[in-house]
Formats: structure tokens, C-alpha cells, sequence
């Protein structure tokens, strides 16, 4: 794991895969949860020519005219399919921002009527990359469960219940050098792994600084979000994180959110808390908690 380079710049965590002392991999991952709150992963055994065929098809996807993309437009009542997630409004500085969002799990909750038929390998190409991804995530929260003094499966049992497939598309906008994407957030799920294109634009909060994140071809950016953050009774962050939009390039990213499922109640694992260390957070369900957070967000905006 790094923070700093060779030049004294601050970066966010690395952690490499490869390491054959997955003891020492589990603690790294833990100690940037703690003290970060996001994390990036090379090495992570998930095939670079996978990724590249993602972002391929990515692509292609926001490449096709507004019509065909329309296609599979998200429908009032649901929160899958393509559609703007952010408008551009200049005033308020903000970029636009769209998105294709694609539950991949579980088996129940997948809707195909939701996913591209053009480019033809689509849906192939997503769903490789989504058994990849979900298998390492699953590992990450198995790091994140013992870094509590918890068995294994403590975390995943409650926030590893439902995958989405989500791609942001962030149009250039030339006009100015400081629009944002997405405004400063954090993660309403438990945990985000994001692979973007080469175009810079996630910047996450640490020591009162605002700090790029790194682009490193093939790596998995980690976000700890609120669930995880609840769950473990504050000892690891929920990141707080914004994206920003390019002047000249497209910037896209690939998120793959994980959350429990809309009735899991969530709070401090009880492991966690005793009268010297009370909870400090209340259970709630989290189609509540996310009710919550996004009326608070609408009337905040």
C-alpha cells in the first residue's frame, strides 16, 4: 500500500493481489478502510481483456444514436435502464451525466428487457465481468469481516445481497475548468468497485484536501460506503468522494454498487458494541435509510 510517491504526493491506497501473504493483504485492505475509506486493487485476478471488452462495449453502447439508446430508457417505477442522471446546469456548475444501471443480482431481480441489444456481446461481456466482480468483492468483504475480529461472512450476510451493473457517461463540457459530475457523496451501499477510462475526474476528501485519484490501467478503485461504515460501528470511513468533467474528453466509469437487499435492517454489528463502546448509529432498513438520504440530498440540492 501507498500514500505518498516518491515526490511526497499524497495518493489513495494501492494494494497489490498478488501478494502471496494474504495475511498482510488483509490488513492493508483493512488499515485503508480505516484510515481512507477507498482503496485501489492491482493484480486482482479479474483479466485485463475482460475490462478492455467492458469498456468496449461501454462505449459503443453511448456511441449509438439517442433513439436506439432510448431503447431500453428507463420506466417511471424503476431504477434500471438508460437514462440522465444529472442535467446540465451552469449555473450550479454541474456537467451532465448519464447512465445505463443493470441489476446483475440475484438471478430474481435481473430485468433483460433493461439490457442493450446493440453492441450484440452486451449482455455477454457484462455478465462475465459481473461473476468476476462479485467474487472479488465478496473476498474483500471476507478481509473486512476479520479486520472487525468477525468470521468471514459477517459483512457479506448483510450487504452482499445485491449487485448492480452501473455505467456513468460524462460528456465534455468545454466551456469551463471546474464542472462537476456527481457532487461530493458517499456511498449509499456498503461497497463500490469502479473501473473508469483514462480521463481523470474521481477525487476523493482526506485531511480536510481534496486528492485525485490515480489512474492505473486495470485497477479497481474501492469505495467503503454507509452500510459498511454502520455495520462495522464506525471503524472503517465512508468515503466522501465527487466526480469532475473533462474540458476536451469523455470521461465513463464503471460502478458496480453492493447492498443489502431494500428490507435488511442495518446497524452496528453487536460483536461491536458494549457499554464502553455503544452503537453509534441505529438500525434501520435500508430502503428507509435510502429514502432518507435521498430526500435529504433533493431538498440539500
Amino acid at each position: 500500500m501507498t500514500e505518498k510517491d516518491k515526490r511526497g504526493i499524497t495518493r489513495v491506497p494501492v494494494v497489490d493481489l498478488s501478494c502471496p501473504d494474504e495475511e498482510l493483504v488483509a490488513r492493508t485492505v483493512v488499515k485503508a478502510s480505516e484510515d481512507w475509506g477507498v482503496f485501489q486493487v492491482v493484480n486482482h485476478g479479474i483479466p485485463t481483456e475482460l475490462i478492455q471488452r467492458l469498456q468496449k462495449v461501454g462505449r459503443e453502447f453511448f456511441e449509438l444514436p439517442e433513439a436506439e439508446k432510448k431503447v431500453v430508457a428507463r420506466e417511471a417505477g424503476s431504477v434500471e435502464g438508460y437514462g440522465r442522471r444529472i442535467e446540465l446546469d451552469i449555473k450550479k456548475r454541474k456537467g451532465i451525466v448519464d447512465q445505463i444501471y443493470l441489476s446483475t443480482w440475484p438471478p430474481s431481480s435481473v430485468n433483460y428487457r433493461y439490457w442493450p441489444k446493440s453492441p450484440p456481446d452486451y449482455r455477454e461481456v457484462n455478465e462475465e465481468y459481473a461473476r468476476h466482480v462479485k467474487t472479488l468483492s465478496e473476498k474483500i468483504m471476507e478481509w473486512l469481516s476479520e479486520g472487525l475480529g468477525l468470521g468471514r461472512e459477517a459483512i457479506k450476510e448483510v450487504n452482499g445481497c445485491w449487485y448492480v451493473m452501473n455505467i456513468n457517461h460524462y460528456p465534455p463540457y468545454p466551456h469551463s475548468d471546474s464542472f462537476n459530475g456527481l457532487e461530493p457523496h458517499t456511498d449509499i451501499n456498503g461497497l463500490t468497485l469502479i473501473i473508469t477510462n483514462e480521463i481523470p475526474g474521481l477525487q476523493v476528501f482526506k485531511d480536510d484536501h481534496w486528492i485525485e485519484v490515480e489512474y492505473i490501467p486495470s485497477a479497481i478503485i474501492v469505495n467503503i460506503g454507509d452500510q459498511i461504515m454502520m455495520l462495522s460501528n464506525g471503524k472503517y470511513k465512508n468515503v466522501l468522494h465527487k466526480t469532475t468533467v473533462d474540458k476536451e474528453k469523455t470521461r465513463m466509469s464503471w460502478p458496480v454498487p453492493v447492498s443489502p437487499t431494500y428490507d435488511m435492517v442495518v446497524g452496528p454489528l453487536p460483536e461491536l458494541t458494549s457499554e464502553d463502546d455503544p452503537p453509534k448509529f441505529k438500525p434501520i432498513a435500508y430502503k428507509d435509510y435510502v429514502h432518507n438520504k435521498i430526500t435529504f440530498l433533493k431538498n440539500k440540492s
